[in-house]
């Protein structure tokens, strides 16, 4: 039997009507015995249909069409949900034109017989619900840890998840309770690296991540480098005040973590320190040198000797020809 007969035999088994014997019975029934009879052959095939489904989940996969309410999301997200999100937009328009091209995968699920959990493929499942269309799935029985590595495998097979993605990821599966090396698994990665990603995902809020969006293209180290920036205090202020801009917003997620690094990036310069102090005749301080960065500043106040300093802006030359000719030593 094809795969097709197969998933037809679940649905759209009826009696054998070609048989005269079985035309002549059926036109002796009436009544509350038609009725009963009816009754008693749709439990049977309900019964059949069970049987036939469990048959199938327990020899490998079947591809069925499932209303998308009876699907429960995970209780770990892999992507980051963000307002705008143009490729979602994209693959709705696309299913609607096109139909549904790739299975998501899902489980019975274990404490709702009837229902079924998933494991990749949320977007589909959110797109076919939009649609009002039921959603083509892979039905497998899965373990827990199981579950967690085919998440984490399908997306870095299909559309690999960003350096935070993958760091809120594994954040998010450490704290349901999942074990580090089933995380490694679902990451394909290293404990050292896995490391690095529970790490920054603990010191970046989730809600600037969210406003910011997964970013592919800035990778672990900008990551870390915008972690140690957030320490500082009033940071995190600053980056959800860039993250205001309306018109940021309408920007993709790596311009919009480029502009909070920026706004992050200024280093506090260092003061200018005087080096000398001139007093007035009054004994008031009239004046002081400062050097910075390679340079010479003499600033007046103004208050205490006022005009001053346009005077002597006035006698630079002449007191820049006095300075060569100390320095040539009078000849």
């Amino acid at each position: 039997m094809s795969r097709k007969d197969a998933i037809n035999s679940l649905y759209l088994k009826r009696p054998d009507t070609t048989n005269p014997a079985q035309k002549s019975a059926d036109r002796v029934r009436t009544g509350a015995i038609s009725a009963m009879g009816a009754s008693l052959h749709e439990m049977s095939e309900n019964a059949k249909q069970a049987a036939h489904l469990q048959k199938q989940l327990a020899e490998g996969e079947a591809v069925i069409s499932i209303d998308p309410k009876k699907v429960d999301h995970s209780r770990i997200a892999d992507r980051i949900n963000i307002d705008v999100d143009a490729a979602f937009d994209e693959l709705v328009a696309s299913m609607s034109e096109h139909g549904q091209q790739v299975p998501i995968l899902v489980r019975p699920s274990l404490e709702n017989p009837g229902r079924y959990q998933v494991a990749y493929g949320r977007r589909r499942l959110r797109a076919a619900e939009m649609l009002g269309l039921p959603v083509k799935a892979i039905v497998r029985s899965l373990t827990d840890s199981e579950l967690v590595v085919a998440q984490g495998r399908e997306n870095l097979d299909r559309k690999d998840l960003s350096f935070i993605e993958k760091a809120f990821f594994a954040r998010n599966l450490e704290d349901d309770g999942c074990d580090r090396s089933t995380i490694i698994a679902a990451l394909v990665t290293d404990k050292a690296d896995l490391s690095r990603y529970i790490a920054v995902a603990r010191r970046i809020p989730e809600k600037l991540v969210q406003r910011i969006g997964p970013a592919p293209k800035a990778g672990r180290a900008r990551w870390l480098l915008l972690a140690e920036r957030l320490l500082v205090d009033g940071a995190i202020s600053i980056a959800e005040s860039v993250l205001a801009d309306h018109s940021l917003q309408k920007q993709d997620s790596d311009a919009r973590f480029n502009a909070v690094l920026r706004s992050l990036d200024d280093k506090p310069k260092k003061a200018a320190r005087p080096t000398a102090v001139w007093k007035a005749p009054n004994g008031k301080r009239a004046a002081r040198i400062e050097k910075r960065d390679g340079n010479t500043a003499l600033v007046f106040e103004d208050k205490i000797v006022p005009e001053f300093a346009q005077f002597v802006s006035d006698k630079l030359d002449e007191l820049f020809e006095q300075f060569q000719e100390k320095d040539s030593g009078g000849e």
